[in-house]
């Protein structure tokens, strides 16, 4: 009886850094290949050397694009990966396009910290290079969605949509004729952009995202919270500053502003996106409009409605502009990018809001904004924040519980085991106890490192 071994190399006991090591007689894979973001002792893990031999990893499949899933690839190859990086042509195109941003910015930190001197380090090193990109892309292999692939002869995967981002799957991994399911990041029914996500209908070992694992979505009328908001801004001749994702979540708050302005519910205030990252995942979607449903009419629309800012000096002209704007800028957790640039400028006026649009993990900026921070660090200096703070939490592109246990509910058979990830403990640990209620399936919350062995 073949023996498959599992190790949990990432989003075990937090949200971040997906990665999954799959150990088999005939080839072993790796399922997802993310950064861990927030808290700094998750961010130095990034730095260790992984505790397998990289080497001998055949494959990484690759549930969607998103930098927790994607962002360290790079160091992958680094460490020895030679076999091919399997996605869905939109994941490829957008991994693609958030390393190269990703190692811009990385480079650019690096510069900045041993410019002024506010690193520990001497020389602060980037995490890696544009060159260290430009080497990973070169493993890329495109597949398509809903498709058996075989990989050796008791190896099958195929890629299910699953909503959360254009391109996002989840994948049913068949090993030895048992059904492995790693669910990614499950979207939402309702999602202004994508189709509600499809289910599994059969998985022998059931490994699910846990993000929202302890919470529902408010069911609060968006547009009501966004006209609010914007409106309080012109009122006070201020800012809008709404750090988001990148992907999905930016186009999507694009999309809705335009319609609030369409149907004359906002005045024509300007809008300005400050994303590099954000404006080349906008061609993505018209390069795939299959994994969409923006109409295309719609979709030039908006960018001729939207601001795109293409270039630094016209970040410090957004800035400089003394007039009521909303600008919706990188990154979603306020932990890089853009939006940076604008806080330490804007964040000390009481004329500023920040609208928070997503899940804001552990440790990083985004969550002490939410908890109220009174400061926050900003390029090796504390800034003190007296703008306004709102979150919009049902803009999610994350399933919330009962999202999740109806995404379980066209499984037929009983799973032998169901495996809670990507997510912090209270959340796993809620949704532990519903799972177990609701389906009196056996669930077990795996540890960082964790490596588990099941007979096939």
């Amino acid at each position: 009886m073949p023996a498959i071994k599992i190790h949990f190399l990432g989003a075990s006991g937090t949200v971040t850094g997906s990665k999954f090591f799959i150990e088999t007689p005939q080839k072993n894979l790796l399922i997802d290949c993310g950064m861990f973001q927030g808290v700094k002792e998750l961010r130095q893990l990034n730095w260790n050397d992984l505790p397998i031999d990289v080497s001998t990893i055949d494959v990484v499949l690759l549930t969607h694009s998103h930098l927790d899933h994607t962002g360290y690839l790079p160091r992958l190859v680094k460490q020895g990966f030679t076999g091919d990086v399997i996605g869905t042509g939109p994941t490829l195109a957008i991994t693609e396009i958030i390393l190269k941003d990703s190692a811009k910015i990385h480079e650019e930190e690096a510069e900045r910290a041993n410019r002024e001197g506010y690193s520990k380090h001497d020389p602060a090193l980037p995490f890696y290079t544009e060159k260290d990109v430009e080497k990973t892309i070169r493993h890329f292999k495109n597949q398509e969605k809903d498709t058996w692939i075989s990989l050796s002869q008791n190896i099958q995967y195929r890629f299910r949509y699953n909503g959360h981002i254009i391109g996002s799957t989840f994948i049913e991994l068949s090993l030895y004729d048992k059904v492995f399911v790693f669910s990614g990041d499950v979207g939402r029914n309702d999602d202004l952009l994508l189709s509600p996500p499809e289910k599994p209908k059969w998985a022998d070992f059931l490994f699910v995202e846990s993000t929202y694992g302890n919470k529902l979505h408010p069911d609060e009328d968006i547009e009501e919270r966004l006209i609010d908001i914007i409106k309080d801004t012109l009122h006070k001749k201020g800012t809008l500053i709404i750090p988001s994702f990148a992907v999905e979540r930016l186009q999507a708050l694009m999309y809705l502003l335009w319609k609030l302005y369409q149907k004359n519910r906002i005045p024509n205030i300007p809008i300005y996106v400050d994303s590099p990252m954000g404006n080349n995942v906008l061609s993505v979607f018209e390069h795939f409009p299959e994994w969409h449903k923006l109409p295309m009419n719609e979709y030039h629309a908006v960018c001729n409605h939207i601001n795109i800012v293409t270039s630094y000096r016209e970040t410090w002209e957004v800035i400089d502009n003394p007039h009521p704007k909303i600008v919706i800028a990188g990154s979603g957790m306020v932990t890089g990018g853009r939006v940076l640039t604008y806080l330490k400028q804007l964040i000390d006026y009481e004329t500023t809001t920040i609208l928070l649009v997503g899940f804001q993990a552990e440790g990083t900026r985004g969550r002490l904004l939410q908890e109220g921070a009174h400061e926050v660090k900003l390029f090796g200096k504390y800034y003190p924040v007296n703008a306004k703070i709102h979150q919009i939490e049902s803009l999610s592109a994350h399933a919330d519980q009962q999202e999740l246990l109806d995404w379980m509910n066209k499984i037929k058979n009983i799973p032998e085991k169901v495996f809670l990830v990507h997510g912090e403990p209270t959340a796993s640990d809620a949704l532990r106890v519903k799972i177990q209620d609701t389906y009196s399936w056996k669930v077990h919350i795996p540890k960082l490192y964790e490596t588990i062995e099941v007979l096939v």
